[in-house]
């Protein structure tokens, strides 16, 4: 049996069921009225049936198709989706493998920079301590030149004062005549020349 048909079957054998139940407290009905209410019931319903057939057969129509390009879109949409899920879990893992890479190239990068700092830092520490040598070095000279001259001060001091307890009067007067006497030998020589 086709659609149509066992519609039809249900819209004619509804009505009988629907009118024969009774209920209690309710008087019977003659059969003539039954009828007359099944045939304005089928009249009705068929009516109702064939005018509304084409429009609900069209909108059924258009609405299946709407459903059947919603599903075909949402596929269609579902395979994109798919397809950039997929590119995008190709870069997840090459931008996993990239931060790897550049992990692996910062951490070279920085072990060469640590050990160029350490070697910039040796070295700056042999040239600070060469510094510090050719400073002790120009302190010690230093503190030895004005020590030695401490004591020739010192020493011309203590000899200074030896000679002048040592010396009297008449050495004294010695020494002042042999510094004349030279000073007239310097004068003499000068105004020859």
């Amino acid at each position: 049996m086709t659609y149509k048909k066992r519609i039809w079957i249900i819209l004619l054998v509804l009505p009988f069921f629907l009118f024969m139940s009774t209920e209690e407290g309710q008087h019977k009905e003659d059969p003539m009225a039954f009828a007359g209410k099944v045939v304005n019931f089928v009249i009705l319903f068929g009516g109702l049936t064939f005018l509304l057939y084409k429009p609900a057969r069209n909108f059924l129509a258009e609405r299946g198709k709407t459903i059947e390009k919603t599903i075909k879109e949402a596929g269609s949409n579902r395979q994109d989706a798919e397809a950039k899920l997929k590119k995008t879990q190709a870069r997840l893992k090459e931008l996993e493998v990239e931060t790897a890479r550049m992990l692996k190239e910062a951490e070279s990068e920085g072990k060469a920079e640590e050990e160029r700092i350490i070697k910039s830092a040796r070295q700056e520490m042999e040239r600070l301590k060469q510094l510090a040598r050719q400073e002790i070095e120009v302190i010690s000279n230093l503190g030895t030149k004005e020590l030695k001259e401490y004591a020739a001060g010192l020493a011309m001091r203590q000899a200074e004062k030896s000679i002048i307890e040592k010396i009297t009067n008449k050495d004294h007067k010695l020494l002042i005549d042999k510094s004349i006497e030279r000073l007239e030998d310097i004068y003499e020589k000068s105004s020859i020349d």
